[in-house]
């Protein structure tokens, strides 16, 4: 398994942080690994979850952001027909 730094980390995008978490988990799934490989695992699929979460809640902000910039938008228009 390789080491990663926090920083390599922030490079990840959202499918490859997705693609690495999922084969931590099927290594895990599988068995035969020694109990410091198991935690070593572990806890790069923690770090990677966390950089799932980290991009989805960026795009859900980019959602209810351009949801609310439309929703003022309709109703400035609904304010200039009356």
């Amino acid at each position: 398994m390789t080491s990663r730094t926090p920083a390599a980390d922030e490079t990840l995008g959202y499918e490859q942080a997705r693609d690495e978490l999922i084969d931590v988990v099927r290594r895990l799934e599988a068995g035969g690994t020694s109990l410091e490989e198991s935690l070593a695992l572990w806890e790069r699929g923690e770090e990677l979850a966390k950089v799932c979460r980290r991009w989805l809640e960026g795009a859900r902000a980019r959602l209810d952001a351009a949801l609310a910039e439309e929703a003022a938008h309709d109703g400035d228009e609904e304010g200039d027909e009356r």
